[in-house]
């Protein structure tokens, strides 16, 4: 930095805050660090005793942290129309949603770019849902200024992709298979797909239709691939979960050729969930068989999966194993999710 007459500093950034006082009435910054001066700045400084002014003294190879701050928007962003950056104020962007979805994280990128040192991104975490205008991330430079070659570091850590992602949620017919016996018979209510249809609606669906095999297991089979048949892109099983001899929707489920991804999840609620994907008819159809907690706990698995599987973003085993950090409700009193840690 250097330091000059405050008249010559018209187009000059400044590299301290400059503070107001009026005694009785204001004490307060008036200008931040990182202000380009204009003309009409002159006179407010100088009326606070700013006869000079030290300000960044551009240099070669030498980036102020407003434009670093802009190379690491762009690491995180590259040219998605997902998201937004925020004005540039001290050195910082933050990155906003401008769509509902799921945040991906490229993980591996992040931490890259966070372990060069000098520069920073912070984000929430990735695999959850964001609204419009949801802030996701928040960059910056750690000094004022920092080597041009060190910007040029993160950029190849990064990689060509950005970091971040919002996959949107797609509009989703659905299939309910409600097995059991007793439910078929009417001996008792079925108060699981009420349940479903709140969490459903929060998202774009429309349930075409619910059937009732009871537990004959060719029956669950038939029922599942009738809602294939019908053009369903989502198919939820509840009910027959456990693994008693007459819980049969796991087996109903396996004979419709689907692959199963998992049975069985480390979440608790939820750890006897069943994730599958039907190939029909060239389509990719997930199917759920949902364990009964899904019924009467606030939270769940289910509430981890559903945003995923609205946005198509095939979920895998290994991402289902690596739930069980951050994977234990602690059923608070007053629920927060998802401003928790659970499946986190």
């Amino acid at each position: 930095m250097k330091e000059i007459r405050t008249e010559d500093a018209v187009g000059h950034i400044l590299c301290h805050d400059i503070t107001q006082i009026i005694k009785d009435e204001k004490k307060g910054v008036l200008f931040k660090k990182g202000h380009v001066v204009r003309e009409e700045d002159i006179p407010l400084l100088l009326s606070v005793g700013k006869e000079h002014l030290f300000v960044w003294e551009k240099k070669e190879g030498i980036l102020h942290e407003n434009e670093a701050a802009q190379i690491l928007y762009k690491i995180c962003a590259g040219d998605s129309d997902k998201v937004h950056g925020t004005e540039i104020k001290e050195g910082k962007i933050e990155v906003v949603s401008k769509i509902d979805g799921i945040l991906k994280i490229r993980r591996e990128a992040l931490v890259a770019v966070n372990s060069l040192g000098e520069m920073m991104i912070a984000s929430r975490h990735g695999d959850f849902s964001v609204k419009k205008g949801d802030k996701i991330a928040g960059t910056r430079i750690i000094p004022l200024v920092i080597e041009k070659e060190k910007m040029d570091a993160a950029e190849m850590a990064a990689g060509e992709k950005p970091i971040f992602d919002i996959l949107p949620y797609h509009p989703k017919k659905v299939g309910i298979v409600t097995t059991g016996s007793e439910i078929k018979k009417g001996l008792i209510q079925d108060t699981f797909t009420p349940v479903l249809r709140e969490k459903l609606a929060e998202y774009p669906t429309e349930i075409i239709g619910q059937a009732m095999p009871g537990d004959d297991k060719a029956e669950i089979t038939s029922e599942i691939l009738g809602f294939a048949e019908a053009g369903v892109q989502l198919i939820i099983c509840t009910g027959g979960m456990s693994v008693d001899p007459d819980d049969r929707t796991p087996g109903g489920i396996r004979d419709t050729g689907a692959s199963i991804v998992t049975y069985g999840a480390p979440v608790l609620p939820g750890a006897m969930l069943l994730v599958a994907y039907l190939t029909y008819q060239g389509r990719k159809i997930p199917v759920l068989g949902l364990p009964g907690c899904v019924m009467y706990a606030k939270r769940t698995v289910f509430d981890l999966i559903l945003p995923r599987i609205m946005a198509d973003d095939e979920i895998k085993a290994e991402e289902i194993a690596g739930l069980g950090e951050g994977g234990l409700c602690l059923n608070c009193p007053e629920c927060t999710f998802p401003n928790c840690g659970f499946g986190k």
